[in-house]
């Protein structure tokens, strides 16, 4: 039998841990994301010097499991004596920034792939009209291929989002209480593994099917505006040459 007792004891220990592991999640991806967007225009770029070196990233990052790459960042970069007479030695001592390093990078390769990919959706005949408008690169992908490519990355990137959150209980592995590290020390004070880590996981699950449901919201949103502004194209179209000729 359960011991709800238990459960309610552990709660708000394990809801703090929960904030912490938001605060976690948000700053990886916005290190990912940050990361991610020069990636994918690298990884697009006819130039071998600049899709080259985003590919062998990509491929390196994705290929090596993320737990080791916290490691790295963790344990492997302080035994480097540069690092530790380096100015940024008093981040990457603090495991909340070397979580947030290495699964940031992490997150980076494979959001690049997501928004590489979303770009070459974007077809070119849209990219050659835009130029033929006098718009410049910059505004040509701000106004035209960002939008479009954002859509069409939606659906991958919200997936990417749900495995950052749950990956986040790496973080647990050097010390940091997050959900999971609240709850393995509240297993080690009450001896109750299946009451604490049942409850951990039932915030997990509400966490990541909440926000699940308010990107689909925001999916569906941008999929309603997007047929309603090719609708009210369609309908200007027959007034076009009366308007251009005037």
């Amino acid at each position: 039998m359960l011991e709800f007792s238990i459960m309610a004891d552990a709660l708000p220990s394990l809801l703090k841990g929960a904030g912490l592991t938001g605060r976690l999640a948000v700053l990886i991806l916005l290190l990912g994301m940050t990361i991610a967007v020069p990636l994918a225009y690298a990884r697009n770029a006819q130039s071998i010097w600049l899709h080259g070196p985003a590919k062998i990233y990509i491929l390196v990052v994705r290929g090596v499991p993320s737990l080791l790459q916290v490691f790295i960042v963790y344990y492997g970069l302080g035994q480097l004596s540069f690092v530790r007479s380096s100015v940024l030695w008093p981040v990457l001592r603090d495991p909340f920034w070397c979580v947030i390093i290495a699964l940031g990078l992490n997150s980076a390769a494979y959001t690049a792939e997501i928004v590489a990919g979303a770009l070459r959706m974007v077809p070119k005949g849209l990219l050659e009209a835009s130029q033929a408008l006098g718009l410049s690169w910059f505004q040509t992908q701000r106004k035209v291929a960002i939008p479009l490519a954002v859509r069409a990355a939606l659906p991958a990137y919200e997936s990417e989002i749900i495995l950052t959150i749950k990956a986040t209980s790496l973080a647990s592995t050097i010390t940091l209480l997050d959900l999971t590290g609240a709850a393995r020390l509240e297993v080690s004070n009450t001896f109750a593994p299946y009451e604490v880590f049942l409850t951990a996981g039932a915030i997990y699950f509400c966490i990541t099917t909440s926000l699940s449901w308010l990107l689909r919201r925001f999916e569906e949103r941008l999929s309603t505006d997007h047929r309603t502004g090719e609708r009210s194209a369609k309908k200007l179209q027959p007034v076009l040459p009366a308007l251009t000729n005037h």
